[in-house]
C-alpha cells in the first residue's frame, strides 16, 4: 500500500494521527486474514517542513534533504505508535533508485523485505530523501511503490491519496471504475498536483499503474479519506479505480531491465531489425545496427530504437558506444576476425533484451 502526504497529514507538518491509526487497524485486519503487507509511506518532507517552520517546499536540494531528515523520524515514530496497540512492529526501509537499479543490491532489497515480512513486521518504505540527489531519485513515491510491488511480485498495489480515483474530467466527470488497458486516452485524463507537500499527482499514479500492471500486479487508486477503504476494496465494494494486470508477468530479470533502470544510451537499428526483435524474439546483431547515442560501456543498459527514434526495447549491450561505431552494419562473418576470442557476437543477446 502506498500512502500520499495528503492522506497522512491535515496540514503542513500536522499528522492526521486518527487516520493513520485507522489505516493501521485496517492493515492489521488484512494481515490477520492472511495477506502479507508492505507500506510505502510519504510524509517525511512535509513533516520536516512543519517542524522547521516552513510553509512552502524548498527549491534548494539541501533544504529538502534537511526537511526529510527531520521528518523521517517523526513519521516512523507515528507509524510505530499506530501499530503498537495491535502488537505489531514496524521496520524502516529507506531506498534510492540505485538500490534497485544495481542488480545485486536489488536482490538484496528483495531478500531483506522477504525476511522482514517473515518476521511478522510491517516494512515502512520511503525514498531516502536525505541523501537522494537527482541522479539517484525515484522522483515520487508512486513510482517507488510500483517498483517495490514489481520487485516482491505483489498481487495488488493500493495507492491511497486525496484523489478518489481516475476521473474522466473531459467526459462524464465520473470516476472510471475499471481500466482494462492504459491507453493514451486514459493517460490524457491524468493531471498533476498543486499541493505544497505532495509530488506527482494523477500523472505519476498512472505511470506507476502502467509499470505495476505490466509486472502482473493489479492496481487500485482510491481516496485514503474513505472509511474502511481497504476492507471495501478487497471485498469488491470499494470506490476508486482498478487497473487490470497484464496476463503474463515478465520474468524477474527482464522486469528489472525494463523498469528499474536509467539507460545510459541508445542503440538505433534499421527497419529490418525491428520485426526481427519484436516478432521473432531474436538477439540484436551488428548487421541490424545503424548507430548509437550517448556514452556507454559494455554491460550497460541501453535503449533500442527504430529508424524513427521510437524506443521499443531495452537490454544489456555487449559493446561500448565507441565499438558500436565500428561494428554497425557488419555481418557476423565480418566481425569474427575482429573479435576472435568472443564466444558470442550479439550486440544484445535475447536473454538480456526486453520489449517495452
Amino acid at each position: 500500500m502506498k500512502l500520499g502526504t495528503g492522506v497522512l497529514t491535515s496540514g503542513i507538518g500536522q499528522l492526521d494521527t486518527a487516520r493513520i491509526a485507522h489505516l493501521a487497524a485496517q492493515l492489521t485486519a488484512l494481515r490477520a486474514a492472511g495477506s502479507e503487507v508492505i507500506v510505502v509511506s510519504s510524509g517525511a518532507v512535509g513533516l520536516g517542513m512543519g517542524r522547521l517552520g516552513l510553509t512552502r517546499k524548498p527549491k534548494d536540494v539541501s533544504k529538502k534533504q534537511a526537511c526529510a531528515a527531520v521528518g523521517q523520524s517523526l513519521l516512523m515514530q507515528t507509524w510505530q505508535e499506530a501499530f503498537a496497540p495491535h502488537g505489531l512492529t514496524v521496520a524502516q526501509v529507506l531506498l534510492t533508485h540505485d538500490d534497485l537499479r544495481v542488480r545485486a543490491r536489488c536482490l538484496g532489497v528483495k531478500e531483506a523485505l522477504g525476511q522482514l515480512v517473515a518476521y511478522g513486521t510491517i516494512p515502512i518504505i520511503n525514498e531516502n530523501d536525505t541523501v537522494s540527489a537527482a541522479e539517484i531519485k525515484f522522483g515520487d513515491n508512486d513510482t517507488l511503490s510500483a517498483m517495490v510491488a514489481s520487485l516482491v511480485e505483489a498481487q495488488y498495489l493500493v495507492i491511497l491519496s486525496t484523489a478518489p480515483g481516475l476521473i474522466d474530467m473531459k467526459g462524464t466527470g465520473l470516476i472510471v471504475p475499471i481500466v482494462e488497458k492504459i491507453t493514451p486516452e486514459i493517460e490524457a485524463m491524468a493531471g498533476g498536483t498543486t499541493s505544497e507537500t505532495a509530488t506527482g499527482g494523477m500523472i505519476s499514479k498512472i505511470s506507476a499503474a502502467k509499470l505495476a500492471t505490466k509486472a502482473g500486479c493489479g492496481v487500485y487508486i482510491a481516496s485514503g479519506a474513505e472509511d474502511s477503504i481497504l476492507q471495501r476494496i478487497f471485498s469488491g465494494n470499494g470506490p476508486g479505480t482498478f487497473f487490470v494486470p497484464s496476463g503474463l508477468p515478465m520474468e524477474a530479470k527482464k522486469r528489472w531491465l525494463a523498469y528499474f533502470q536509467r539507460p545510459t544510451g541508445t542503440i538505433t537499428v534499421n527497419a529490418l531489425a525491428v520485426p526481427v526483435l519484436l516478432e521473432q524474439g531474436r538477439s540484436l546483431l551488428a548487421i541490424g545496427v545503424t548507430g548509437s547515442k550517448g556514452e556507454f560501456t559494455a554491460g550497460d543498459v541501453v535503449n533500442i530504437a527504430g529508424p524513427d527514434g521510437t524506443v521499443f526495447a531495452r537490454g544489456l549491450t555487449a559493446y561500448g558506444y565507441d565499438e558500436i561505431k565500428t561494428i554497425a552494419g557488419k555481418s557476423s562473418d565480418q566481425l569474427r576476425p575482429l573479435y576472435a576470442t568472443r564466444k558470442h557476437l550479439e550486440v544484445v543477446h535475447r536473454n538480456d533484451l526486453v520489449l517495452l
